[in-house]
């Protein structure tokens, strides 16, 4: 997010998703956010793991065009950050 001038306070990936914590300046729209990071993530690990990757594509796309973003009413940073990271690995 060095382009956008915000940075990733906690992150979890799950079978199915991503809980990031995410700091941004308000005038940044959250659909640019999270296209660029959409779009970043999926050059690099095209790049570093593009056999295995494949397999796992959605008509040639690494990531679905939906996204969900959440407020937390309020809650103090390190309740969200301790929320993201009890949430489970995959296992496989």
């Amino acid at each position: 997010m060095r382009g956008l001038r915000g940075r990733v306070e906690a992150v979890r990936y799950e079978q199915d998703h991503v809980h990031p914590l995410l700091r941004y300046p308000p005038e940044i729209q959250l659909s640019t956010l999270v296209s660029s990071l959409k779009g970043v993530n999926s050059r690099r690990l095209r790049q570093e793991y593009d056999s295995h990757v494949r397999r796992y594509l959605w008509g040639g796309r690494f990531w679905s065009g939906s996204y969900y973003a959440g407020s937390c009413g309020g809650a103090p940073p390190t309740v969200v950050r301790h929320y993201i990271e009890s949430r489970q690995r995959p296992t496989a």
